[in-house]
């Protein structure tokens, strides 16, 4: 195999002109179908890079095709067609476009919404059978109606500004937002429940994660306000389709709006035989202007990568040119850090500080500060990257700041996440990463409780009056549920007093298990993690 002379880019599906014009003179751009598998394969084993949408798929056998590859870039949200684990494994750098298609979902939403409204689709088919029935597609005004915001991440956010110009009354349920930044957008934050009982139109604005996957189903259809209508163009699995299904049949739900299904693709469905449900097929980053963003984003990714440079949009890697040496095996520990700090505070917080110690502020440790903000977020939010964290920080209403300092009396260096949150309490959670042969990222502190625990793979997070008997108590449990204890920390500050118990796991503790640990110790607050890369 001969070596080219500039660094090679395959393109395996359709990208925009001027993504391939932010490549082309610098690079040796070389444009396939990346459908034909054999094709693909035999072009990759030249590629620095290989750009994708949706078709192509960049598998484990795709990867092993290609010893040179840096970079997978898919111009588009979702990575369903790239073996992210597979390239990590790799050492191949996995870029996205997240944000490329805000304005396109949020417009689906508001199109899907109005569709329902105003029975459009089904007019349309009524019309062009040449039936005139204006009498049967008697629709409903939006002005002066609620409209219930399931989700007010960017999108979400997005979606309610538009819907405000329609005169009417915005309501969100976010249990991630502080209410001071909902009532800077004219949003009145509530709970989930008061949404469903007072909402006239409800769209769904999550990313898919175990906590919302079903998250709207029979009980909470059985509480929404008689006539209302739902559109979901998140993501499918959301909302129970057979439960919603049922609603529509009886009446109870009026109309819905549906562009994501729980399998895709999907052509067959129960809301499809339902002519008061508007359907399409996942058409919300189906826009020009979408697709031109995701393609010139990646394509601006790539460059970065290629260049040895810092690339905030990467999935799977963290560090780049500009970061220093000593600095990179901080980063995870700074992710991490802020996942602990948003299970364990289970809300939101209104102000975070990312405070470094010691010999590594000699360098510039910027990147610490989006590294645990990024954190705070990749469990409640969807393809959250050092790019969009901080929007989502800003959205959220939470101010991230940076404090440094050459002091640290306990450990060589020291980071800590400490946050001010909506309630008035304090919380902050502490961890170094260990020096010698093996770099080891520890937690050391979590509210003030003195640990010492691997940062690492799933955590079961205990809070308890100190008393005889609890750790056997969560050991048989866990043993009962046929999970293995990796290891185990109980920190407290007096005896008798609070206890705070941090248990490494072999496997994921399911939330029904949770629950019955927490009323088994009497636990005042009980959360659990995975810390992964």
């Amino acid at each position: 195999m001969t070596t080219p002379d500039r660094p090679v880019i395959v393109i395996g599906d359709k990208l925009a002109d001027s993504a391939l014009a932010v490549l082309s003179n610098d690079f040796d751009v070389r444009t396939i179908d990346g459908t034909d598998v054999p094709t693909l394969h035999d072009a990759l084993t030249e590629a620095d890079a290989v750009i994708v949408r949706s078709a192509t798929r960049i598998d484990a056998d795709a990867l092993a095709a290609a010893p040179r590859l840096k970079v997978v870039a898919r111009a588009g949200v979702g990575l369903d067609n790239v073996d992210v684990s597979a390239a990590t494994s790799r050492g191949v750098m996995v870029v996205n476009a997240p944000t490329s298609n805000i304005v396109s979902a949020a417009e689906q939403a508001v199109a899907l919404l109005l569709a329902s409204a105003r029975h459009t689709a089904v007019a349309d088919a009524s019309l062009k059978r040449g039936e005139w029935k204006r009498s049967q597609f008697t629709g409903v005004e939006i002005a002066g109606k609620t409209v219930g915001v399931v989700g007010l991440g960017r999108i979400g956010q997005l979606f309610a500004a538009r819907m405000a110009a329609f005169d009417t009354t915005i309501i969100a349920y976010d249990p991630y937002v502080q209410p001071a930044r909902a009532a800077q957008l004219g949003i009145t934050l509530t709970s989930l429940d008061d949404l469903l009982l007072k909402a006239d139109f409800i769209s769904i604005h999550l990313p898919k994660t175990p906590e919302t996957v079903g998250l709207i189903g029979k009980d909470e259809l059985d509480k929404v306000k008689p006539g209302v209508r739902i559109v979901n163009a998140a993501r499918g699995g959301l909302i129970d389709e057979q439960a919603l299904a049922d609603a529509l049949a009886d009446g109870r739900v009026a109309g819905a709006g549906i562009d994501v299904f729980s399998s895709e693709p999907c052509t067959d469905s129960p809301l499809f035989e339902l002519s008061n449900v508007v359907v399409t097929p996942h058409l919300g980053a189906s826009t020009r202007e979408a697709q031109d963003n995701a393609g010139l984003a990646v394509a601006r990714s790539v460059k970065l990568a290629l260049s040895g440079e810092f690339v905030p949009d990467a999935v799977n890697v963290q560090t780049g040119g500009i970061v220093a040496e000593d600095v990179r095996p901080l980063l995870p520990l700074a992710e991490r850090l802020g996942r602990v700090f948003t299970a364990v505070s289970g809300g939101a917080a209104q102000s975070i500080t990312v405070e470094v110690r010691g010999e590594i502020v000699d360098n510039d440790v910027t990147v610490l500060q989006l590294a645990a903000t990024k954190g705070l977020f990749v469990d409640v939010a969807e393809n959250v990257t050092y790019v969009n964290a901080p929007l989502l920080a800003a959205e959220r209403g939470v101010d991230v700041g940076l404090f440094t300092s050459t002091e640290s009396r306990d450990f060589h260096n020291k980071i800590t996440v400490r946050g001010a949150l909506v309630d008035g309490r304090a919380l902050t959670v502490s961890g170094t990463v260990t020096q010698g042969l093996k770099e080891i990222r520890k937690l050391t502190e979590i509210d003030g409780f003195d640990i010492e625990i691997d940062a690492e793979g799933p955590l079961l997070i205990l809070r308890y009056d100190d008393r005889p008997g609890v750790v056997g108590v969560v050991g048989g449990a866990l043993g009962d549920a046929g999970i293995n204890i990796a290891a185990m920390q109980v920190a407290r500050k007096e005896a008798g007093g609070e206890a705070l118990m941090v248990v490494g796991v072999d496997a994921m503790v399911s939330s029904d298990l949770l629950a019955r640990l927490s009323s088994a110790v009497g636990a005042s607050a009980a959360s659990t993690v995975v810390l992964t890369d």
